[in-house]
Order: C-alpha cells, then structure tokens, then sequence
C-alpha cells in the first residue's frame, strides 16, 4: 500500500504500519499482518498426520480444502495450553520461498481485534542476545497501553513442514 511505512528492525526486517489482526496466546499478545488473514473459525476436528513437529496438530477439511494446522501455542513453547470456548483457529496465507502460498492453520488462546499500527508506535526487535532466534518477530508495537509482539508468518511456522503435512493428507 502506498500510506505504509515501514520500520527497519535491528536484524534488517520491516514491520510496516497498517491493520494489524491481534490475538492472546497465554497471557501475551500478538499481532499479523490482516491481508495475510483469510478467516477465523472454531477449532474443528483435526486428523493428525505422522512424523510431524509437536506444533503440527495436523490438518483438517475447509470446504474441500486440506489445510494443516499449526499450535503457536506449543510452537512458542508455552505451558498450561488449555482449550476455551475463546480458542480458534486463525487461517492465514503464508508466502513460501518456492513462490507457492498455501493456506494454514494457527490455533490461538483468543482473537483480540483488528487495529490500525501507525508506524511511530511500532519499535524494532529487541535485542536478546545471540543465542536467541527472533527472525520472526517484525517489531513490536504499542496499542492501546500495552506491547504487542508483531509476528512475520512466513517465518513463525516452518512452512516446508507444514506442506509435507498438507500433501501428506491430500495422497490419503
């Protein structure tokens, strides 16, 4: 779009402003870019699939599409995940380096709301040392009194692991 701005972050990555859709997972909050939202539903069924990731919960069918399905809860390494009638799943379009852009999955605590980040309220990645992986946080912004972690989708969940799942279940 040609009012976004974007914002340099310590490892070279652009948290732009914009509509950002944010979500709960235990007690934090995060925020994705809401072009890369397709739609929210409840948590369905989900067929596990073999040799996964803990994270892959496996796939499910949404009108005849075989879409797998990603945990950030378990993904981020949080503890005490517990379903509530607030759980859903997030689908989102994610960009592959291969070019390909398949749909996903990503099971989050709750949906928050859609807000407009202008880019003076959103503040590179911290700096948390070497030893710690922070590739898929775009920066993170302040809403309404509280941070909020901007999250890169095509970096948070390997993407590769997650099409496996998708053509593993689509060949059954």
């Amino acid at each position: 779009m040609a009012t976004e701005t974007a914002v340099a972050s310590s490892t070279g990555q652009q948290a732009a402003s914009g509509k950002y859709l944010t979500f709960t997972l235990g007690n934090e909050s995060y925020g994705i870019v809401v072009l890369k939202v397709r739609e929210i539903i409840r948590v369905p069924d989900i067929t596990s699939v073999p040799q996964m990731p803990e994270y892959v919960k496996g796939v499910i069918n949404l009108r005849g599409k075989v879409i797998p399905v990603a945990d950030l809860r378990i993904k981020f390494q949080l503890h005490n995940i517990k379903d509530t009638e607030r759980t859903c799943v997030v689908v989102v379009q994610v960009q592959l380096a291969s070019g390909a852009q398949p749909l996903i999955g990503l099971i989050v605590d709750a949906v928050e709301e859609v807000v407009n980040i202008p880019s003076s309220d959103i503040e590179p990645t911290p700096d948390f040392g070497s030893n710690l992986d922070t590739h898929y946080i775009l920066g993170m912004a302040k809403v309404k009194g509280t941070v909020k972690t901007l999250l890169d989708l095509d970096r948070v969940v390997s993407a590769e692991s997650l099409t496996v799942a998708g053509n593993l279940a689509g060949a059954h």
